[in-house]
C-alpha cells in the first residue's frame, strides 16, 4: 500500500507543476488549486477521466505501457520522473527510450582521467564517444577520428591489426558477434544496428559466419595485447560497465593481465605524465 499512496503523491505533485498554459490550455476561470486539473490530464493523454482519478488515488488500477508513456508525455516528466513512474506503476523499468545520449558525464569524464589504466565509453551500437589519454597512447587517438569511424565493433572486425593470429582473431570474432547480437535485441534504435549489419554482411566473412548462428553473450570480457614500441607488449583484460547515470553509455577499463604487463603500463603513465607536464 505504500508504493501506492507514494505513487499517489507523484502524479498529485506532478499534476501541480503545470500550468494550463504549460500545455497549450486556456487559463479559465479563477482555479481553487495550482496545476492542471485530474479530467484536463486525463483528456491529454487520452484515458478515462475515472480511470486516471482511480490511479492517481492509488487504487489498485493498472495501466499498459502505452499508456504510461501518454502519461509521461502529459505531464512533462524528466526521464528519471518516467522511469519511478514505471517502477512505482508497474515494478519493472520503462520501455528502452528512444533517445540517444552521447554527453560524457563530468563524473564519467573526470573518473576515466583519474585512472592509471586505459578506459573508454562507447553508447549501444559501439561508437566510441569518450576516452582518457592513455586509450589514445595504447590504442588509437580517437579525437583524430570522425565519429562515423570510430565504431569499436567495425574496428575490431576489421582492422587488420587484430588477424595477426587467425585462431585468435576468429575467436574474438565469434565473441563479438555473439555480444553484439545480444545488443541488438535490446536496441531502441534498430535501424543503427541494421546498418551496420548489412555493412558487415559485405566486409566479413566471419560475420556472415556467426551472425547465422544461435550464439548469444549477455556479458563479455576477454584479453588484448597492446604492443607499444619502446615499452613492449601490455596484455590487457578488458570488462565493461553500464553508465547509471547515463543509460545506453558503457564504460569499458583495460586492466594489466600479469606483473610485466603492469609494470610496461605504469612505464607507459609515467610517460604521458611527462608529456603534459
Amino acid at each position: 500500500m505504500a508504493q501506492r499512496e507514494e505513487l499517489s503523491r507523484f502524479l498529485k505533485a506532478a499534476r501541480a507543476k503545470l500550468a494550463p498554459a504549460d500545455v497549450g490550455l486556456p487559463a479559465g476561470e479563477r482555479r481553487r488549486t495550482r496545476g492542471l486539473r485530474r479530467e484536463e490530464v486525463a483528456t491529454l493523454a487520452g484515458m478515462s477521466v475515472t480511470w486516471y482519478t482511480w490511479f492517481e488515488q492509488g487504487r489498485e488500477v493498472q495501466l499498459s505501457a502505452p499508456m504510461l508513456e501518454r502519461l509521461s508525455r502529459t505531464l512533462r516528466l524528466s526521464p528519471n520522473e518516467r522511469e519511478f513512474l514505471f517502477a512505482l506503476a508497474q515494478h519493472r523499468p520503462p520501455p528502452l527510450a528512444t533517445r540517444r545520449d552521447e554527453t560524457i558525464h563530468a563524473g564519467t569524464q573526470h573518473l576515466m582521467e583519474s585512472l592509471s589504466i586505459p578506459a573508454l565509453v562507447i553508447v549501444e551500437d559501439w561508437t566510441v564517444i569518450g576516452w582518457n589519454r592513455l586509450v589514445s597512447r595504447a590504442f588509437r587517438d580517437y579525437s583524430q577520428m570522425p565519429r562515423d569511424q570510430r565504431n569499436l565493433f567495425r574496428i575490431l572486425m576489421l582492422n587488420p591489426r587484430y588477424r595477426a593470429d587467425p585462431d585468435k582473431f576468429r575467436d574474438m570474432c565469434r565473441r563479438l558477434i555473439a555480444r553484439f547480437k545480444w545488443d541488438y535485441s535490446r536496441t531502441s534504435q534498430p535501424d543503427v544496428f541494421e546498418g551496420i549489419i548489412a555493412d558487415m554482411m559485405e566486409q566479413s566473412e566471419f560475420f556472415r559466419q556467426y551472425w547465422q548462428e544461435s550464439e548469444i553473450m549477455a556479458h563479455f570480457e576477454d584479453t588484448n595485447i597492446a604492443d607499444m614500441p619502446g615499452v613492449g607488449e601490455i596484455m590487457f583484460r578488458h570488462t565493461s560497465y553500464a553508465i547509471e547515470e547515463a543509460p545506453g553509455q558503457r564504460l569499458l577499463l583495460f586492466a594489466p593481465l600479469d606483473d610485466v604487463s603492469a609494470a610496461r603500463l605504469a612505464q607507459l603513465v609515467a610517460e604521458a605524465d611527462a608529456v603534459c607536464a
